[in-house]
C-alpha cells in the first residue's frame, strides 16, 4: 500500500494522561506509515516518562510565538483571501465554551503556521489526534496546501461540542471514535454522509502485561487512578469505601493522581473518618502504573457525567487493569461497557450512586473466583479490542479510501 506521507497534531505530546495519544501514533509509525508529530503547546516535565524512541517530534508551543506571527502575515500576503475567510469561521463559530473558543482560536494561528512545515517536509495527510483544537489546526493547514485530513475523537472533545465541530465533520476524510456511543454524536452532524464516522478503539502498545495474584484477603485492597476531577467520580468511591466498611468488610482505597478535587476528596475521606483507610499516593508515571495493578485487588473506575455531557470515554487505566487481570468495577457510562460488560468481563454501577459501587465491590470480595473469572474474560476481550495490528490496519484502509476519494474528485 502507497501510504502518504502524514503529520499527526496533538495539543500536547506526549502528556502522562494520554497514553493512548502515544499509543497511536506509536502504532501507526512503526506499522509504516511516514510520519511526524507536531504539539501546538510545548513540553511538558512530567511527559518525558512518555518520550516514544525514534519517533518525531517537534513542537510549537511559546517559544514559536514570532514563528506563527511571521508565518500568519505570510499567509495574508500570499492566501489574503482563504486566510482571512478560514480566521472568521472560526471567530463566528463560538460554542462549547470559552476554554475551546479560545483553543480553537489558537489553533488557527497554529495551523497557518504548521501547513508551512508541512509543505517542507511534503506532507500529503494530516491527522489529529483530538476533534477539538488539534483537528482545527489540521484543518487549517489542509486547506492552506489543499492536502486532506483526518481526526480522533475520544469524549471531552465533542462533550460539550465545540462550535466548529460539525464544519470539520463535513471537510474531513473520516472521523474516528473510540467509543461506540461517540459515533452516533457525530454521524448527526452529517446526515448526508455519515459513512466519514468510524468506529476504531484506542491501541495500547504495552508490555505483555503481568497476572496480578488479586487474593481478595481482608483489607480488601481497591486502587482508582485519574486525574482528581469532578468526572473521575472518585468522592463517589469513598461514600463507597465508607458502607463497604459498615458491612464489616474490612478495605482500603488507594488514590493515585493529582488535580484540582484534592482537597475535596482528602476532606470527605476525613469526614467520613477514613484517613487510615484512604491512601494519596499523588500522580504516578506510567511506568509505576503496573506495580499498582499488580498489588491490588479491584480498579474502581466511578466515573460520572456533568450536565452539560462532559464525561469520560473509555479510561485507559481500565484496559491496563483487565490486561493485568484486576477485577474491575466501573460505572455504566460513555464507552465503558465497550469493554465492561456488567457480569461478564466486570461489574458495571449506575454512575454516581455509592451504594451500588459499594454492592459491587462487596459482590467481588465475596467470591474471589467469580471476580479472576471475570478479569480473565476481560483481559482476553481487551486483547483483541485494542491489538494494535488491527488499529493500523484499519487506519491504512480508510487512508486508501481517503486517496481514492482524493484522486476521483480531481
Amino acid at each position: 500500500m502507497n501510504l502518504p506521507r502524514t503529520a499527526y497534531i496533538s495539543l500536547w505530546f506526549p502528556k502522562p494522561s494520554e497514553t493512548f495519544v502515544v499509543s497511536e501514533a506509536q502504532t501507526l509509525h512503526a506499522a509504516g506509515l511516514p510520519l511526524t508529530v507536531h504539539s501546538l503547546y510545548g513540553p511538558l516535565k512530567a511527559g518525558l516518562a512518555m518520550q516514544p524512541e525514534g519517533l518525531p517530534v517537534e513542537r510549537l508551543g511559546l517559544a514559536a510565538a514570532p514563528r506563527i506571527a511571521l508565518a500568519f502575515f505570510a499567509s495574508l500576503c500570499t492566501r489574503p483571501i482563504t486566510t482571512l475567510s478560514m480566521l472568521a469561521r472560526v471567530l463566528a463559530s463560538p460554542g462549547g465554551g470559552l476554554e475551546k473558543y479560545g483553543e480553537n482560536l489558537l489553533a488557527f494561528f497554529c495551523g497557518v503556521c504548521l501547513a508551512r512545515r508541512f509543505k517542507e517536509l511534503g506532507v500529503e495527510h494530516v491527522h489529529a489526534a483530538w476533534a477539538n483544537g488539534s483537528a482545527t489546526a489540521a484543518w487549517c493547514a489542509a486547506q492552506l496546501l489543499g492536502i486532506t485530513f483526518s481526526f480522533s475523537s475520544r469524549a471531552g472533545d465533542v462533550h460539550p461540542p465545540e462550535g466548529l465541530l460539525g464544519f470539520k465533520l463535513r471537510q474531513t476524510s473520516f472521523a474516528l471514535c473510540e467509543s461506540s456511543f461517540l459515533v452516533p454524536h457525530l454521524r448527526k452532524y452529517i446526515p448526508d454522509t455519515p459513512e466519514k464516522v468510524h468506529l476504531l478503539y484506542d491501541v495500547l502498545t504495552l508490555p505483555p502485561a503481568a497476572q496480578a495474584e488479586v487474593p481478595m484477603r481482608q483489607p480488601i485492597r481497591i486502587c482508582a487512578i485519574g486525574r482528581f476531577i469532578e468526572t473521575k467520580g472518585f468522592q463517589h468511591l469513598i461514600e463507597a469505601l465508607a458502607l463497604v466498611r459498615a458491612h464489616g468488610v474490612e478495605a482500603q482505597v488507594t488514590l493515585a493522581g493529582d488535580g484540582a478535587w484534592m482537597r475535596p476528596l482528602k476532606a470527605l475521606t476525613e469526614r467520613l473518618n477514613l484517613g487510615d483507610a484512604v491512601r494519596f499516593v499523588g500522580f504516578l508515571p506510567h511506568s509505576q502504573v503496573p506495580a499498582l495493578l499488580l498489588n491490588s485487588d479491584i480498579l474502581a473506575m466511578p466515573s460520572i457525567r456533568k450536565p452539560n455531557g462532559k464525561s469520560d470515554g473509555l479510561p485507559t487505566v481500565i484496559i491496563e487493569a483487565l490486561l493485568h487481570r484486576v477485577p474491575v468495577v466501573a460505572s455504566a457510562l460513555a464507552g465503558i461497557p465497550d469493554l465492561v460488560e456488567d457480569g461478564v468481563t466486570g461489574l458495571l454501577t449506575p454512575e454516581g450512586d455509592a451504594k451500588a459501587i459499594a454492592q459491587a465491590i462487596l459482590r467481588l470480595a465475596d467470591d474471589r473466583e467469580a471476580a479472576v473469572a471475570m478479569a480473565a474474560r476481560g483481559r482476553d476481550k481487551a486483547r483483541v479490542m485494542f491489538a494494535p495490528e488491527r488499529y493500523a490496519k484499519k487506519f491504512f484502509e480508510l487512508l486508501a479510501t481517503r486517496q481514492s476519494g482524493q484522486r476521483a474528485g480531481e
